[in-house]
């Protein structure tokens, strides 16, 4: 026993020490605090932005369906080449015709160094398929904005899913600890009857039986808090260290309920994310077939060549139009028709099939949220009941009126109601926010 007192001596003494125990930090959030944190920091909706930049990014390189195309060089040659020697005089204007054109100086010439500087535009004039895929691009570009709106919306709806979860656990894990406390007491009471010969040993095992229940009931709750409380670091990307307490209860009266079940949005974000997608793949068939079509462009082209750099001495110009009309690639553009053809009907059924499941979504939404609102109406009256219960029969049993399995059947009714009306409340305002989702509200 000696031994016990000093080792609890030093985990006093460790404990009082600077640094020996660090308190996780606390932040207490509102339910508005925790979707701002979820628009400025998940994961998701950032990669969800970086798809929209993507697409942004395509339909900006999409423009060179108009736009020209304008290089520029510099080449640096040194030759003996016959040919070359003779090209690369005439393009520096230092032809002698009274030496370069003997037998010698034509097939043993000196070498040469040139310098050429070369300025390139082409200029598209007929580009079909391009033109199309400019319109496809414009059209996944709105695809993935409409996908953005979406995933913030699911982001929404998943913090409130967790932060009311963890709001409701809270309170049931206060409902419990407030039956601890009464059952303690009546435990108490229940030795001090038992050593007095009033109750039987089975009555008075029957509220530690009762106690043990309810420790085992307020862990799974302790559980239920911490993972709902991990639920939201992740979503909100904050410390894993951190504790957070949800300042926001389960109020619901402001909770209205429509009077008929609400219709579908046409601007619902991922269904006009999905008909945007089957527009796209509609203009890549069309694209597709385009590149059957000749392509004509334009060129202009401005050289300069000096055996000095840059190159500046001689200069000359080329200008043309030119026409490139693919006529059998191997089956290879027959092949991409139907691959897209394919791919806008696949995003099409797509489209029926989230239409259809957003009307089943809608429906068991406004279900469950008029019965969720007829439950609380219930809960509220079996709690009034349960407490008005319980008081009556908890002073029968200190007067030795009421048996002990009358108490504790009383005790854990209560609890019972108090936690069935938080659940009511949750259920509610979760079922409100899934009919808004489904909406598209």
């Amino acid at each position: 026993m000696k031994g016990l007192k000093v080792v609890g001596y030093i985990a006093v003494v460790l404990l009082a020490l600077p640094g020996a125990a660090i308190a996780a930090e606390t932040v207490k959030l509102s339910l508005d605090q925790s979707l701002k944190l979820a628009r400025e920091s998940n994961y998701a909706l950032k990669a969800a932005k970086a798809r929209v930049d993507q697409a942004e990014a395509r339909y900006v390189q999409s423009r060179k369906a108009f736009l020209p195309k304008v290089t520029l060089s510099e080449t640096f040659i040194a030759t003996d080449d016959p040919a070359s020697v003779f090209t690369y005089k005439l393009r520096q204007g230092i032809i002698n015709p009274e030496t370069d054109f003997s037998a010698g100086a034509l097939n043993d010439p000196d070498d040469i160094s040139n310098f050429h500087l070369g300025v390139e535009v082409r200029q598209p004039l007929f580009n079909r398929d391009a033109t199309i895929g400019r319109s496809a691009a414009s059209m996944s570009k709105k695809s993935q904005e409409h996908m953005l709106r979406r995933a913030e919306e699911t982001i929404v709806l998943e913090v409130k899913k967790v932060y009311y979860g963890l709001v409701l656990a809270r309170k049931n894990l206060d409902a419990v600890k407030s039956s601890i406390r009464a059952m303690q007491l009546h435990d108490r009471e229940a030795a001090k009857a038992y050593s007095e010969g009033l109750i039987t040993k089975s009555d008075k095992l029957s509220t530690a039986v009762r106690l043990a229940e309810l420790a085992e009931q307020k862990m799974m709750i302790e559980d239920e808090i911490r993972s709902a409380k991990d639920g939201l670091r992740f979503l909100l990307r904050l410390d894993s260290d951190m504790d957070i307490v949800p300042v926001n209860g389960l109020e619901t009266d402001d909770i209205v309920i429509p009077a008929n079940e609400p219709l579908m949005s046409e601007s619902r974000a991922d269904l006009k994310a999905l008909e945007a997608y089957a527009d796209a793949a509609g203009y890549q068939y069309d694209m597709a077939k385009a590149k059957r079509l000749p392509r004509l462009n334009a060129f202009f082209q401005k050289n300069w060549n000096d055996d000095d750099f840059p190159g500046f001495e001689q200069n000359s110009w080329t200008l043309g139009v030119a026409m490139e009309w693919t006529v059998f690639d191997g089956y290879s553009n027959i092949g991409k028709a139907k691959e897209a053809r394919a791919g806008e009907m696949e995003a099409r059924y797509s489209y029926e099939e989230a239409k259809d499941k957003g009307l089943y979504e809608i429906r068991k939404a406004y279900r469950l949220l008029r019965t969720a609102k007829s439950r609380i109406r219930v809960a509220e009256q079996s709690l009034k009941e349960a407490k008005v219960s319980l008081d009556f029969i908890g002073e029968r049993y200190r007067s030795g009126l009421a048996m002990t399995f009358e108490l504790l059947g009383r005790e854990q009714a209560y609890t019972y109601a108090r936690m069935r009306l938080n659940q009511a409340k949750y259920d509610l305002i979760i079922a409100k926010s899934e009919l808004d989702y489904y909406t598209g509200g």
